[in-house]
């Protein structure tokens, strides 16, 4: 399980662009006694970073062989999102890299709690982490100190609820996950908000499902499932389906959508989830030229 690890500090727009030009440089960055210097962010933020960089997919870590050190190193959708959206401008590298984050029980376990298991539409946070210690005792042997699943769920708030006035300017910086609007607060409460399909984007909903790698997989089961559209986007039902019809609609996509004797099931000709991505943003490039 992870908690804890991002220091307190969501991801902030820009932060992954500014760690792959120094891990260019040098995939020892976060490693270096001047690292805060070199990227112009406080000690815990950079140390917030390299949880961020690993946790969102952009980055991988290894040893090198000569002297076991530990490197970061692009992964393929780093370099796709180097490449073609460093600044998160397209909704649909914003919901990757939610998926990334939420998809896994590591290394975020929080957040794969709260849109993978956690049912409840709306909490406060002291209901929510009551809740998160209670499944954590019920599925894990190890403890976890309260304060550190609290600053986890504060962390995540923040990640996900557009920003208001504050007298603190770092704190009026958005997550880029922000724009998705997956949640907002209201008088002390967060609730579970639901886009619409083109809000998460064609090319990441259709992603997931590559990723998710069934040939045939039901509405029921994309509603429902770990790790698929219902849990990680809180997309509605008619949403879905919405989707499904729109990318059937469209010829590159390698989808059909059975609904005879209320089969409502979706066919998939699987390919390899990173060569599609790579595929639809150079289209996308293409498009905005």
């Amino acid at each position: 399980m992870g908690f804890g690890q991002h220091q307190s500090f969501y991801l902030r727009i820009y932060w992954l662009r500014k760690a792959l030009q120094q891990l260019e440089r040098d995939n020892r960055f976060f490693y270096k006694k001047n690292a805060s210097e070199l990227i112009g962010l406080g000690n815990n933020m950079v140390s917030s970073l390299k949880h961020w960089v690993v946790a969102t997919g952009i980055c991988e870590t290894d040893k090198r062989s000569d002297d076991n050190k530990v490197i970061h190193t692009r992964s393929k959708f780093g370099e796709i999102f180097d490449k073609y959206d460093p600044y998160i401008e397209l909704d649909d590298t914003a919901s990757i890299i939610h998926y990334n984050l939420v998809s896994k029980q590591e290394p975020c376990t929080t957040w794969y709690w709260l849109f993978n298991e956690y049912s409840k539409k709306s909490f406060e946070k002291g209901e929510a982490l009551n809740d998160l210690i209670t499944w954590i005792n019920k599925n894990y042997e190890t403890k976890n100190s309260t304060n550190t699943l609290g600053r986890d769920i504060e962390c995540l708030t923040k990640q996900y609820v557009s920003k208001n006035k504050s007298e603190d300017p770092e704190e009026v910086i958005q997550s880029p996950l922000a724009f998705l609007k997956l949640l907002k607060e209201k008088e002390g409460r967060v609730f579970k908000t639901s886009p619409k399909y083109e809000e998460i984007g064609l090319t990441a909903l259709m992603y997931v499902l590559m990723k998710y790698g069934q040939s045939e997989v039901s509405i029921d089961e994309i509603e429902n499932n770990k790790g698929l559209w219902g849990k990680v986007f809180n997309l509605h039902r008619s949403e879905i389906v919405k989707a499904i019809e729109e990318l059937v609609s469209v010829f590159r996509y390698p989808l059909e959508f059975d609904r005879t004797n209320r089969l409502d099931l979706v066919r998939i000709t699987l390919v390899e989830p990173i060569e599609f991505l790579e595929e639809e943003y150079i289209r996308k490039e293409r498009v905005l030229r």
